[in-house]
């Protein structure tokens, strides 16, 4: 039972971005996970801090298991890049024009708590 009030059509949204970050975070090679971890904790904080492209190029400047997060992010249907991939990803935020960057910022920032929530409970320490 729903409480009265909450928009349906967030929650759905959120359960997809749920689905797709527990979906990726399994696929991650042990060998991998580190690099993962460190990156996908420091994303947010780094978007906030600096912009989304400039969080994207300091991704793409890490090691392999920072790189997937790159495919993780391109992945997850974000409005206005629902075609990009992990190769591209940084170039086409940067194209954005400024509501498009806005609204992709907020996405990316959504599923990167996902993203961090799914590698705490499915790596561990």
């Amino acid at each position: 039972m729903s409480r009265p009030g909450r928009p349906q059509g967030m929650l759905m949204r959120d359960q997809e971005r749920a689905l797709h970050a527990y979906g990726c975070v399994e696929a991650v090679q042990k060998e991998a996970r580190r690099d993962y971890k460190i990156a996908v904790n420091d994303l947010g904080a780094n978007i906030m801090r600096g912009g989304l492209c400039a969080a994207l190029a300091a991704v793409q400047r890490r090691g392999e298991g920072s790189k997937l997060l790159l495919e993780h992010l391109a992945g997850a249907s974000v409005p206005g890049l629902e075609d990009a991939n992990a190769h591209d990803l940084p170039r086409r935020v940067s194209e954005l024009n400024t509501e498009a960057y806005m609204v992709a910022t907020r996405e990316i920032l959504l599923v990167a708590v996902w993203l961090k929530r799914a590698a705490q409970a499915t790596f561990g320490d």
